[in-house]
């Protein structure tokens, strides 16, 4: 059974998060330097605001590697169950970034340019950095998607609900994020255009600040992703009732009193129950039932990893 809020280690996408993100920092980073160079060259609030959102985009990324790298350590005695969660950390972390380096910096630069009305210079240099940017956030987006897209073709579900729903942070920020970048740029060609008709610098601020709300959004959209994920998702409810449904399919199981279910990362669940054994059943018979359970549910949900069974009596109301 696959489904798009679990994950799994397979299919066509799968373990593509590091070169994506890999992609995306190189662009971010070599447009971060052009935006800068133009946003003074320029006197541009918006160029400047781009030249921040691709800074905070470059520390987002490094952000993610450091989460993919670190999650993917494997169990050991002092971490028993993995250090799957650490992706979430980090990620969270990242999207802080994009909300103090790019959100906030851009809406101080709008309001400032507002209060001042600096008049715009010569705008020329800051169209050319936009159009070579737009070509490579352009890119590195289209890496992303390409990624995102083979993942929803592995769930058989759009592409659009696989973004939604995916434990996979890293390719859901680097998409979020290049399409912020796109939009960010046309805000910020905009604003030189309005500056350079009207010769006010109202414009530029306008954009400037159009393009920190966008970076707040984005920042606030990644970290809710992430905090509910480091609080701990179950699996969704029609998941649950599977493995409630194949639990009980075992032989000498006769009730599953409690279940917990925990999404520890891409393709890693973690299954835990309360189960009642027949009276009559052996502890072979009960050691087998065990070992049965956890076949069955790894075959129900491939990106199951740890099942953990308790044999437990039924509580008797006095």
């Amino acid at each position: 059974m696959l489904d798009a809020r679990v994950g799994s280690t397979t299919g066509p996408g799968a373990g593509g998060s590091v070169f994506t993100v890999l992609v995306a920092t190189a662009a971010n980073l070599g447009v971060a330097l052009a935006k800068a160079v133009a946003g003074v060259l320029s006197g541009s609030s918006a160029m400047l605001a781009e030249a921040g959102h691709s800074v905070a985009d470059t520390i987002t990324e490094l952000c993610l590697l450091t989460a993919l790298k670190r999650s993917r350590r494997p169990a050991d005695e002092d971490h028993p169950l993995g250090y799957g969660p650490t992706r979430y950390i980090w990620a969270l972390l990242a999207s802080v970034a994009t909300f103090v380096g790019g959100g906030v910096f851009a809406l101080y630069d709008g309001i400032h340019a507002l209060t001042h009305d600096e008049k715009p210079g010569n705008p020329l240099i800051s169209y050319i950095v936009l159009a070579a940017s737009f070509v490579l956030e352009g890119m590195s987006l289209r890496t992303g998607f390409k990624q995102a897209t083979g993942r929803a073709e592995h769930f058989r579900v759009p592409t659009l609900r696989y973004l939604k729903h995916t434990p996979d942070t890293a390719v859901k920020a680097v998409v979020m994020e290049d399409s912020a970048a796109l939009v960010g740029l046309v805000l910020a060609a905009l604003g030189l255009l309005g500056g350079q008709l009207t010769g006010s610098g109202l414009w530029d601020g306008v954009a400037s600040i159009l393009i920190g709300v966008l970076l707040i959004f984005v920042a606030w959209v990644l970290g809710r992703a992430n905090t509910e994920l480091l609080v701990g998702r179950a699996l969704p409810a029609p998941l649950r009732d599977a493995v409630r449904k194949e639990l009980l399919s075992v032989g000498p199981i006769e009730g599953v009193m409690e279940l917990t279910t925990l999404v520890q990362g891409p393709g890693e669940i973690l299954i835990a129950a309360k189960v009642d054994f027949r009276d009559v059943s052996t502890s072979r018979e009960i050691e087998l039932g065990c070992e049965e359970a956890e076949d069955r549910l790894r075959a129900l949900i491939p990106a199951v990893k740890r099942v953990y069974l308790d044999p437990t009596p039924p509580r008797r109301s006095d």
